[in-house]
């Protein structure tokens, strides 16, 4: 299938999917010592056409993840240094005179592959931050009135570090809700650091990695991922979820659309990579912090209430909010 077509690929059934998920999550996992909720974090991600935010300290393993999802399922990937004088070009691609043709020709920028890192993406001005945006939301990027098409499948792993704010950039409300999930990946527990180290000190774990899929296969997960079947029911909870942080008054800003948009199509791969081929009300709540949590907005002195205030309002919601008790197709 070539890189740029539209999704168009043979149909798989559920073994096939169990199987081929299964492969990656124990490959990626190898790599990523101690973190198999991580990894399945990106893997969901990835296969709901979505974006992973990953804010933690530094060396924690958040590009290693990026890496190892890519080597495992054999795709490009680049990575970008954001830095304070990166530009939107560097990023997108330039169109550069051809003195031989007479003509501008597209040079693509290093968005242009499978899986992209943006590293430490809030160091980089709030323009170059926007280069992202048309690319995360439409697999696409326009320069000079022309449009581009990104690889399919396409991630963006973004990681930054929410202790050291010298010289950062917040990101904007419209770029964090163009991300799926934010997680944290954490440190690793005592035996799993021991064994890093034992590891890592004689070889590059990146080495020892083999593809167990393709771009093209991912397509097919992906495809598979979509026709998951969600009950009203579950639908009617995922709003009303969303509606809840809309109407909190704990919270300035709630979750949009998209959100709830996009909460539903993580909790197909979650449901999917569980072995089942349809969504039920454990999936949503499972990830009503990981997707909701970045894209709202604490209400001024809330923070009084605890640390971690947005988080904590969305468990008193996912506590509040009914559960659909039976779902009938």
């Amino acid at each position: 299938m070539p890189e740029n077509s539209p999704l168009s690929p043979a149909p798989i059934t559920a073994e096939q999917f169990a199987a081929q998920t299964a492969a990656i999550l124990g490959s990626v996992g190898q790599v990523i010592d101690g973190k198999p909720d991580a990894v399945r974090s990106a893997l969901v991600c990835l296969l709901a056409e979505g974006h992973l935010l990953i804010e933690d300290v530094p060396g924690v393993g958040k590009t290693m993840l990026a890496k190892a999802l890519a080597a495992t399922i054999d795709a490009t990937v680049r990575r970008i240094q954001f830095t304070p004088d990166l530009l939107p070009g560097d990023v997108t691609g330039v169109s550069v005179y051809n003195p031989v043709e007479r003509e501008f020709e597209f040079k693509p920028g290093a968005v242009f592959a499978h899986i992209v890192i943006a590293d430490e993406i809030n160091r980089s001005s709030p323009k170059t931050q926007s280069a992202l945006l048309e690319a995360m939301e439409e697999g696409q990027v326009t320069v000079d009135g022309a449009t581009h098409p990104l690889p399919s499948p396409f991630l963006v792993v973004a990681t930054q570090n929410p202790l050291e704010m010298e010289g950062t950039y917040a990101l904007p409300e419209a770029q964090r809700d163009r991300f799926m999930m934010r997680i944290s990946m954490g440190y690793p527990d005592a035996a799993a650091e021991a064994l890093m180290i034992r590891q890592r000190d004689v070889v590059n774990p990146l080495a020892g990695v083999t593809a167990v899929t393709d771009a093209s296969a991912v397509s097919g997960l992906i495809a598979w991922a979509r026709s998951v079947h969600v009950a009203p029911a579950i639908e009617e909870y995922t709003v009303a979820l969303a509606h809840a942080t809309r109407a909190d008054p704990s919270l300035h800003l709630g979750a949009s659309p998209r959100a709830t948009l996009q909460l539903i199509r993580a909790a197909k791969v979650w449901a999917a990579l569980d072995g089942r081929d349809f969504v039920i009300p454990d999936d949503v709540t499972a990830l009503v912090i990981p997707v909701f949590a970045h894209r709202l907005l604490p209400a001024r002195g809330a923070h009084r209430a605890g640390a971690q205030p947005v988080e904590s309002a969305l468990r008193q919601i996912a506590e509040r909010v009914r559960v659909p008790v039976a779902v009938r197709s």
